[in-house]
């Protein structure tokens, strides 16, 4: 097994992976936000939604780190990356299965009682089960340096300890290998479910008004039961590649383009859940933009009132100049 090599990442390794993480920063906070500025859309789905959305955010944060500073050593700040990054990324895949579990109780059981009473089991699994093995491996001396062998530059599990395969798959592998089963379980069906309610209620539709946007909205959502366990699996495969090559001790693990991939794929799930959950869900998306576009015209009415209490004549009498800024509505520092 190639526990003594060390993978090179490149300069162009590093800036590729880097905008990768900012993108996921940036989608990430914009669910985040989204989610606290809309109060009429924060629905249960999307509030699960939002607390992935953190576990993404850390995961960015600390990735971007990570490969920043391409670590050489078991230095403290290895260690804390190495933790950060284990917690978040663990826990990232416990809120995308839970979502999913959730979708299926609600959706296919039709039971949203059932469906919220799981929202608490969640919390206790996806924040304290990563939470308990980044402790875990921590106080043993497991979280640290990886050669880049199993990682683009950061920490993770220390890769010249014996059981480090043990603690791979225990501190996320493992966990990851679930999700890939679960995922396309659950979504496939969902939408065998709402296809057959969809084919039970054909014979009415010609009564229906509307039927253009009904259709869209089910082919919108059709396709996000789709992508989202094929966007998961297409991001997270490559990093799952060079696990299995580590364990069979294949030079190919060392590969740049494998090293990319692996960067990228991990550190762009906060990206592709902005995608996803907020540029390709109508609602969120006409909200956002209205708020964008009420703001931008707010800010040019308050610009357009200041230039013109500046452009008032220097002749003006004072008491005359202060009615005027009074019923503008602004108010300047002389």
């Amino acid at each position: 097994m190639a526990a003594h090599n060390h993978t090179v990442v490149y300069l162009s390794e590093q800036v590729v992976v880097l905008c990768s993480c900012a993108m996921s920063f940036v989608g990430s906070s914009l669910i985040i936000v989204t989610y606290i500025s809309l109060a009429d859309l924060r629905t249960t789905p999307r509030k699960l939604l939002l607390f992935l959305s953190v576990a993404d955010w850390l995961s960015a944060v600390s990735y971007a780190y990570g490969v920043w500073k391409v670590f050489d050593s078991d230095s403290p700040d290895c260690v804390a990356q190495g933790a950060i990054s284990t917690f978040a990324n663990t826990s990232s895949f416990f809120w995308t299965v839970a979502i999913a579990v959730y979708l299926y109780v609600l959706i296919v059981q039709s039971s949203r009682r059932a469906a919220d009473s799981l929202v608490l089991v969640f919390h206790l699994v996806s924040w304290g089960v990563p939470l308990a093995i980044t402790i875990a491996g921590v106080c043993l001396n497991k979280i640290g340096y990886t050669a880049s062998e199993v990682s683009v530059g950061w920490c993770w599990v220390r890769i010249h300890i014996p059981d480090r395969i043990l603690w791979m798959l225990l501190s996320g592998k493992i966990w990851e290998f679930l999700a890939y089963l679960t995922l396309p379980v659950l979504y496939i069906l969902i939408k065998r479910h709402i296809h057959t309610a969809h084919a039970a209620l054909s014979e009415y539709r010609p009564l229906l008004a509307n039927r253009t946007p009904s259709y869209s909205f089910s082919t919108m959502a059709d396709m996000k039961l789709t992508l989202i366990p094929l966007i998961f699996i297409m991001l997270r495969i490559w990093s799952t590649i060079r696990f299995i090559l580590l364990l069979a001790g294949s030079p190919a693990g060392q590969n740049p383009v494998l090293v990319m991939l692996h960067g990228i794929g991990n550190t762009s799930q906060g990206a592709a859940n902005c995608i996803m959950f907020v540029f390709f869900t109508t609602p969120v998306r006409m909200r956002l933009f209205a708020s964008l576009c009420r703001c931008r015209a707010g800010s040019s009415e308050r610009q357009k009132a200041q230039d013109d209490s500046r452009e008032l004549p220097p002749e003006l009498p004072v008491s005359n100049q202060k009615e005027v800024e009074f019923t503008s509505g602004e108010h300047t520092d002389r």
